[in-house]
């Protein structure tokens, strides 16, 4: 381990999506690298859908990795916005100069990722709970819960919201907040809809928020963010069942003239996701103490209502690993965190903001559908195009920011 420079070495405690892409970012950057996860075998069939937005495919194509995810992804052309009623309110998409969205299954997505951070040669080790740290001027060592422990020149936490190495770098660190929402949602393998070509459709409900899409095979995905003022956790949710969970969201879209009804009943229990709670993360104020620093949601989750979350993640890592290739580990944690924390708390804020609309009570949701359409005719695709055209230059030096 080095005293002092540039890092030669890494751990990356967390073998999700942000962890393997870290890994193989910085084994591209010249430092060796390797991956501690918890759990003691892979997360294989695991999550339901997300979009990676042009952004997140942008920095897997800087380490030669977005073929990959076209491989399983398909393209969501725009995102379609309806009332409960059926009424559309509008209509967005990123500027046509842009890729498109791809949809893509979490498992699809972690598996391969996991398979090329192996052809890459990532060591992963599984069942390495992580208890503690010692961190000195000679490197830092990981302790983990079955008595082993590892040695590098820095630290990476992506070990999500609920990160161990963020309460190890900042013991007062925020918790996740809860954003009033529980989340479901389910893979149809024959919906019996027309393909929606393209494009998702967000269905503010009468007294819940509906997603879906419909893929040329006729094939689907839907969601649903229903509103509950109590938080529970992912094991509360999934103790109350899913066929309880389906009458209850059977009741939430009754009136409600979308096919939420349709494709939640027709769907099997046995198939039915319980994600549980929508959570976010309020501002994280410390990301790095000594040789130890976050990325993903350990330091910036957004909502998944963002559309964003896993996109930043992969940004994130893929900053850091630049970073640390150019720069001393201090200089690069701090280079880092300047050009991550503008953006990712920005798009959080904007997460929030959506999550109050799929919330809002009876008078706000009328007049959120009678000014939406309005609203948004006068906005600017360009606008919105800070989220989605952020681009790394892997090619260029990482420099201090004065």
């Amino acid at each position: 381990m080095n005293r002092t420079g540039k890092a030669r070495t890494a751990l990356v405690i967390g073998g999700g999506i942000a962890g393997p892409v870290a890994a193989m970012a910085l084994r591209r950057a010249g430092i060796e690298a390797a991956v501690y996860e918890a759990y003691d075998s892979t997360a294989d069939g695991a999550g339901g859908g997300m979009t990676i937005a042009p952004n997140g495919q942008n920095a897997l194509d800087a380490i030669g990795a977005g073929d990959l995810l076209r491989a399983i992804g398909t393209p969501v052309t725009a995102m379609g916005l309806r009332s409960w009623t059926g009424k559309h309110l509008a209509r967005f998409a990123p500027p046509s100069r842009l890729p498109s969205l791809q949809f893509v299954w979490r498992a699809d997505l972690y598996r391969a990722i996991y398979d090329e951070a192996e052809r890459r040669s990532v060591p992963i080790h599984h069942g390495t709970r992580l208890t503690g740290t010692t961190d000195l001027d000679s490197g830092v060592t990981a302790h983990f819960a079955d008595g082993t422990q590892a040695s590098a020149d820095v630290l990476i936490g992506a070990d999500g919201i609920r990160s161990t190495v963020r309460s190890l770098i900042d013991p007062a660190a925020p918790q996740p907040h809860y954003a009033g929402l529980v989340c479901f949602g389910a893979r149809m393998h024959r919906s019996g809809l027309p393909s929606t070509d393209g494009v998702m459709y967000m269905c503010f409900g009468k007294r819940a928020f509906f997603g879906y899409q419909v893929f040329d095979d006729s094939s689907a995905v839907w969601f649903v963010n229903l509103p509950h003022v109590r938080p529970m956790t992912v094991a509360e949710a999934q103790a109350i069942g899913a066929e309880e969970w389906k009458r209850t969201l059977r009741t939430a879209f009754a009136d409600d003239r979308t096919p939420a009804l349709d494709m939640i009943s027709r769907t099997d229990p046995r198939r039915l996701l319980i994600t549980g709670p929508m959570e976010n993360m309020p501002k994280v104020p410390t990301w790095t103490r000594g040789r130890m620093t976050v990325i993903g949601d350990a330091a910036h989750a957004a909502s998944s209502s963002s559309g964003q979350g896993a996109s930043i993640a992969i940004e994130s890592a893929v900053e850091l690993a630049r970073c640390l290739r150019d720069l001393p580990y201090d200089q690069a944690f701090s280079t880092y965190e300047q050009l991550r924390r503008p953006r990712v708390e920005r798009i959080i804020r904007l997460g929030a903001r959506t999550n109050s609309k799929k919330s809002a009570g009876p008078v706000g949701r009328v007049l959120r559908d009678l000014v939406m359409p309005a609203a948004t005719k006068l906005i600017n695709p360009e606008r919105m195009a800070w989220q989605f055209d952020h681009r790394i230059d892997w090619t260029a030096k990482a420099a201090p920011l004065t």
